[in-house]
Formats: C-alpha cells, structure tokens, sequence
C-alpha cells in the first residue's frame, strides 16, 4: 500500500523541471537593459571598452607610473604623477597669497561655514534656530578671515584668495542673489506695468551681457559714480556684479516655476479669503521653489565655477592661485597637469554634491502634480 510519505519521497527523486518562461522573464529584467537591440549591445561593449582604458590609464598616471619621493628633479625624469609637487605646492593652491602662518584661520572659517551649510541640508534642521547659527557662523568667518580683533593680526581683501575666496564669493553671491530674485520674478509677473517693465528691462540687460562685462564695469565704472573720496573695495564690487548677475538668472528659473503652477492653485488661495502676498507666501510660492529646485541647483553650480572669472579685476580665486602655482620656476614644464587634475577634483566634488542633493531634494519633496 503506497503511503503519503512514499509519493513525497518519489517526487523529491523526480528531476526539477525548469520552467523556460521564468528563465527568459529573468534574463529580460537583468541582462536585456544592458543588450537590448545588437546595435546597442556593440554601443555597450564599446563604451566600456572606452572607460576601462580611460581607468587603465588614470591608474596607471596616479600610481603604477608615479613619483611619490624626491623633488622636482625626481619627477622630471618620472612618467607619472608628480605628487611632491601636491605636497610643495598644496597650501598655496588652497590658500593663495593669505598669510602663511595664518593659513588656521582661513582653514577653520571654512570648517564653521561648510558645517553650517551642511547643517542647513538636512530638513529636520530648517527652524529659526538655523537663523541664529548662521549670524554667528557669518560673524565667526569674517573675524577670522579679517582678523583686526581679538589679537588676531589684520589681512586686507586684496590678500583673500584661493579656494575660499571662490567658496565666499559664490555663496554669497547665491545667498544674497536668491531673495532679489524672488522678487525679480514676482515683479516681471505683476499685473502693475511699470514694475514689470522695470524688472523685464533688469532681467534681460544682465542676462543679454556675459559676467566678464558685469564684472570688469562694477571694477571700473563704479568708482566713477561714486562721490569724490569714497572707495569701494575691489571684492565688494566683485561682490556686487556676482549678486545681480545670480539674481537675474534666478528670477527666470523662480518665474518658470510660478508659471508651471496651475491656475486651481491661485483660485484656491483666493477662496480661503488670503490676499496677493499671503497667496504668494503659503500656496504659490513654495509649490514653485519646488518646481525650480533644478535649474536653481545648475544656476548654483555655475556660479561655483564661474568664480574664475573674477581673475579679470586682479582677484587671485582658486583657478588662478593653481595656475600661478604651476609657473615656479622650479616646477615649471615639470607638474603640468598636476594643478589642473587637483582644481578638477575639486570643482568635481562640490558640484557633483549639489547635483546629489538636488535630486535628494526632488524625492523628498515628491515633484510634479498627479
């Protein structure tokens, strides 16, 4: 008598049957993405054929045909990367002309600002007490940056230089750009015509000339129009030329997000009983910010890169203090491409980090309207 024990042992004994329609829906989710059509899968093959020789040969420079001791003498005759020139030639291509010995302070004023700007990205952080961090991590940057106070020795603006002065330049620059930009926008779409061909005029004046312009007027002509005695500081009018040329682009990117609003959303503020500015304020507004954060996060990071522009009016930005490191006469047709790998890097890190939060930010806020 056959038992229901004996007929599971004979099934465990029967060979697996596959089944073919799994087999086929698992090689369409893995491996048919990465395949798909013969035309892409030779696009495929190629274009890692392409990356492994590009990894092969940035290996090969950064350490199998690297020099990592002597001096310049060691690299002339080397084949790879110079990294005794990293270590000649480090603090100047960060620091640039401030004061050697006082290279701590411009290194801990930066610690205090990209702590608080890394505060400021986390969510559960934005309340008014972020306010209260940010005056103090303001005025902490400036006395030690400046000094004059508290023993600290005094260091003039043509002396900021390097890495952070491209840091102060475009944070300050977006910080301040962004709230007149807002404005910007809401001007060019007021219903008042005066106000919105005042800040059409603005808009497309600064955005119709490149910031080479903008930069080398507010260095040259605005002294001009200053009254007689009075100077303004060569970083300040930098300063100045970076503010309304990021304002001016930001109102576009603002203004693109108020028009993506649907007009339910308008109708809907006017109905609770909430006037112009409060509308503005609690409905409007913040859906559109929302809309931008994109073209916002790739206006900021080309104004992270455009401060290399600034070397036109004199300024020494962090490009500039590189390419001045690489004409030492004791480096120079020796470290050629050192310099520019290291300003790559960097320039790489910090927007690659905007990019990620930005995208960071689209999920979180959930875009888009269903």
């Amino acid at each position: 008598m056959t038992t229901a024990t004996d007929i599971a042992e004979a099934q465990l004994k029967m060979p697996v049957q596959r089944d073919p329609s799994v087999e086929r829906r698992l090689f369409h989710r893995t491996l048919k993405p990465l395949i798909g059509t013969p035309v892409n899968a030779v696009i495929t093959l190629v274009c890692l054929w392409v990356m492994w020789l590009g990894v092969k040969g940035a290996w090969g420079w950064l350490v199998t045909r690297a020099v990592t001791e002597g001096g310049a003498q060691a690299c002339k005759v080397g084949q790879g990367a110079c990294w005794p020139y990293y270590e000649a030639k480090i603090r100047f291509m960060i620091f640039g002309v401030y004061p050697y010995d006082e290279h701590w302070r411009v290194a801990l004023a930066m610690i205090l600002f990209l702590g608080a700007i890394a505060i400021s990205m986390i969510p559960r952080f934005w309340t008014g007490k972020l306010l209260v961090l940010w005056a103090f991590v303001i005025a902490a940057t400036g006395v030690l940056i400046s000094g004059g106070v508290f023993g600290l020795s005094y260091v003039p603006t043509t002396q900021w230089s390097g890495l952070p002065l491209s840091f102060l330049l475009s944070a300050v620059g977006l910080a301040l750009g962004f709230p007149l930009g807002v404005v910007l926008a809401l001007a060019r779409s007021s219903k008042l015509p005066a106000i919105r061909v005042i800040a059409i005029v603005f808009i497309e004046v600064v955005r119709g000339v490149p910031l080479i312009s903008i930069l080398f007027m507010a260095s040259v002509m605005l002294p001009l129009f200053m009254p007689s005695g009075i100077t303004v500081d060569k970083l300040l009018r930098a300063q100045i030329a970076i503010i309304i040329f990021a304002a001016a682009y930001i109102a576009e990117a603002v203004r693109g997000g108020l028009q993506a609003i649907p007009r339910g959303q308008h109708e809907a503020a006017s109905a609770m009983g909430l006037h112009y500015w409060q509308s503005m304020r609690f409905v409007v507004l913040p859906q559109a910010l929302k809309i931008a954060i994109p073209p916002l996060v790739n206006i900021s990071i080309g104004f992270f890169q455009d401060t290399t522009l600034v070397t036109i009016i004199g300024l020494l930005d962090f490009l500039s203090t590189v390419r001045t490191a690489m004409t030492d006469p004791n480096w120079v047709g020796i470290a050629v491409l050192e310099g520019y790998v290291f300003a790559a890097v960097v320039f790489l890190v910090f927007s690659y980090g905007m990019g990620a939060y930005s995208r960071f930010l689209e999920r979180r806020m959930r875009l888009g309207y269903d």
